[in-house]
C-alpha cells in the first residue's frame, strides 16, 4: 500500500540523507579490503595466491547480494531489510580481525559481501522509487558518496595502524558507523516500487548488443576492483612504499576517482558519453603507461594511480548512459550488467593473486593494462555496432 503524497514528499529528503549514509558505509567496507589483504592473509597462514580465492568469495557473495536483493526489496519493506543488511555487515565486519582459518574467513568474507551486494542494489532501486523521473542527479550523488567512502577507508586504516600497530580497530571502527547509520534508516517509512505505466512497451532489444555491454562492464570492473585490491600490496611488495603510505595510496586512488565522479556530472551535460569513455581510456592507457615506463619510481605510482583512479571514475555512469540511449533498460537488462560487474569484481583480484605469487608482483600492471586495452576493444564494437545500426534503420526508412 502506497504512502500519502504529502507523506512521501517530506520523507524524500531524509530518505536520501539515510541512503547516502549507507553508500558511505558501503564505500568503507568495499575499500578496506585492499590494504588489509596482507595482514588478513598472515593471520590465516595463507599465500596470497591462496587469499585471493578469498577476494573471489567476497565478490561472489556482493554478486549473490545483488541479484537476490532487488527481488527482496520488491516483496519487503525495503528500509528494514536496508538496516538489517547494514547491522549485519557491522557485525561480520567486526568479526573479521578474530579469524585466523582461511576457510572460516572465507565464509564471513561471503556474508559480509552478500550484505554489501543488497545494500548496493537497496539504494539505488529505494532512491529511485521517492525520486521517480527526477532521479537523475540524486543518483550522481548516491555514488559520489560510495567514493567519499571508498576514500575514508584507507585513510582510516592507516591511522589505525601508526596508533595500534594493528588493524583490528579499522573494522570496529567500520562496525560500528554502521549501527547508527542502520537506526536512523528502520525508524523511516519505507517507500514503495511504483506501478508500471500502462500501455508502454519496450523496444525491441538486440541480444547481442545486450551481451557486448554485459562483457564491457565484466571487463572495466575487472580493471577497477583488480587495481584497488592489489595496489597495496604492489607497492609494499616492490618496496616502493611503506605500508602506511601504500595505504595513503590507496586512498588517493579512491579520493581522485570520487572527484572524477563530481566533475563528471557537469561534464556529462556537454559531452556525449562515447566521447567521455574514449577519453576516460587514453587516460588510463597514459596513467599505466607511467607506472609501466618508470617501475621503480614512487612518483611514476602515485601519479599513474591518480590519475588511472580519475580516468575510471566516469566510465560505468557513461556506459550506463550509452546504454539507456541504445535499447529500453528493464530491471532484467539491468541485472544482467550489474551481474558482469559483480563477475569482473570476483574474476580478476583472484587471477592477479594467482600470478602475483607464481610470476612476480610486476605483473599485476601487465595484467590490467591487457584489461584496459581489451574494453577499449569492447567499447569500439559498442560504438561501431550503433554506427551499424543508425545505417539500418535509414535503410529501413
Amino acid at each position: 500500500m502506497s504512502l500519502p503524497p504529502h507523506i512521501q514528499e517530506r520523507s524524500r529528503i531524509p530518505n536520501t540523507i539515510g541512503y547516502y549514509a549507507a553508500f558511505i558505509v558501503l564505500g568503507l567496507m568495499v575499500a578496506v579490503s585492499g590494504p588489509a589483504l596482507p595482514t588478513l592473509a598472515e593471520r590465516t597462514h595463507s599465500r596470497l595466491d591462496q587469499f585471493s580465492f578469498v577476494l573471489a568469495v567476497k565478490a561472489l557473495g556482493y554478486l549473490f547480494g545483488g541479484l537476490l536483493g532487488g527481488r527482496l526489496y520488491d516483496r519487503l519493506p525495503g528500509h528494514l531489510l536496508l538496516a538489517g543488511m547494514l547491522f549485519a555487515a557491522g557485525a561480520f565486519a567486526s568479526l573479521v580481525p578474530f579469524i585466523s582459518w582461511l576457510w572460516l574467513m572465507a565464509v564471513v568474507l561471503f556474508l559480509l559481501g552478500f550484505t554489501e551486494g543488497t545494500i548496493d542494489v537497496g539504494g539505488n532501486s529505494l532512491l529511485g522509487w521517492v525520486h521517480g523521473s527526477k532521479v537523475g542527479p540524486f543518483m550522481n550523488g548516491l555514488h559520489f558518496f560510495f567514493g567519499v567512502g571508498a576514500l575514508l577507508a584507507p585513510t582510516i586504516f592507516a591511522q589505525v595502524m601508526l596508533l595500534t600497530g594493528h588493524i583490528n580497530w579499522a573494522f570496529w571502527i567500520f562496525a560500528l558507523i554502521a549501527l547508527p547509520v542502520g537506526l536512523y534508516v528502520m525508524r523511516l517509512p519505507s517507500p514503495v516500487a511504483p506501478a508500471a505505466p500502462r500501455g508502454e512497451s519496450a523496444a525491441p532489444v538486440r541480444r547481442s548488443l545486450v551481451a557486448l555491454f554485459v562483457f564491457f562492464f565484466f571487463v572495466y570492473v575487472c580493471a577497477e576492483a583488480g587495481y584497488s585490491n592489489w595496489i597495496y600490496t604492489y607497492a609494499v611488495t616492490l618496496n616502493l612504499s611503506s605500508r602506511t603510505m601504500a595505504a595513503y595510496l590507496t586512498s588517493a586512488f579512491w579520493g581522485s576517482f570520487t572527484l572524477g565522479r563530481l566533475l563528471g556530472v557537469p561534464i556529462a551535460t556537454r559531452f556525449k558519453p562515447q566521447v567521455m569513455l574514449y577519453t576516460d581510456m587514453v587516460g588510463c592507457l597514459v596513467s599505466l603507461g607511467v607506472i609501466l615506463l618508470w617501475p621503480g619510481s614512487t612518483a611514476a605510482l602515485w601519479v599513474g594511480t591518480l590519475g588511472l583512479g580519475f580516468s575510471m571514475a566516469s566510465i560505468f555512469p557513461s556506459a550506463m548512459v550509452l546504454a539507456g540511449q541504445r535499447m529500453h533498460l528493464t530491471g532484467g537488462i539491468t541485472g544482467l550488467y550489474l551481474m558482469g560487474a559483480g563477475a569482473g569484481g570476483m574474476f580478476l583480484p583472484w587471477f592477479i593473486g594467482q600470478m602475483f605469487e607464481r610470476i612476480g608482483p610486476g605483473v599485476t600492471m601487465d595484467i590490467i593494462l591487457v584489461v584496459v586495452i581489451v574494453n577499449l576493444g569492447s567499447l569500439v564494437l559498442l560504438t561501431g555496432s550503433q554506427r551499424r545500426g543508425r545505417e539500418l534503420s535509414r535503410e529501413a526508412v
